[in-house]
């Protein structure tokens, strides 16, 4: 990677971070009252500190953040909360929790493949811990997908 494509690539999974970091908070909390309250909690808490290692990764590296991609992904992400749900009675809808689940999981699945792709730039490879920052991406996918899967047998039924 030339060091502009890996500014731009490192910038858009910062802006997407800062997305994923307010969808991560917002899932810990609509889901307080079930039985994986507390591990969507520590899920979100990891969330924003890998977001705070790929911040630190890119000032390591020289790579300033874009404040335009950072509110784009921000606004798009409150304008996400707007999308109708069809048979969702409101926010605290198992369907709608289950759909947010969804995009959190895709979103944690994003940064697996930052973090793999990175294995290739040895500058990046060499500061920060590839290989536990894509494991706990794995065991956060498995958290959320396991919610996501209980929510789906009761919106879905």
């Amino acid at each position: 990677m030339s060091s502009r494509v890996l500014a731009v690539y490192l910038k858009d999974h910062f802006a997407g971070a800062t997305a994923g970091v307010a969808l991560a908070q917002r899932v810990a909390k609509s889901n307080a009252d079930r039985s994986s309250g507390q591990a969507l909690a520590r899920v979100a808490a990891e969330i924003e500190g890998d977001r705070e290692t790929l911040k630190q990764l890119m000032a390591e590296l020289g790579v300033r953040g874009s404040l335009l991609k950072n509110a784009g992904t921000w606004a798009m992400e409150r304008l996400a909360r707007l999308k109708p749900n069809g048979r969702a009675s409101g926010a605290g809808s198992a369907f709608h929790r289950m759909h947010e689940l969804e995009s959190l999981g895709l979103g944690i699945a994003g940064k697996q493949a930052l973090w793999d792709a990175l294995r290739s730039v040895p500058n990046a490879a060499s500061r920060v811990d590839l290989d536990r920052l894509e494991g706990r991406a794995r065991s956060q996918r498995e958290v959320v997908e396991r919610e996501r899967l209980a929510l789906a047998r009761e919106a879905l039924a």
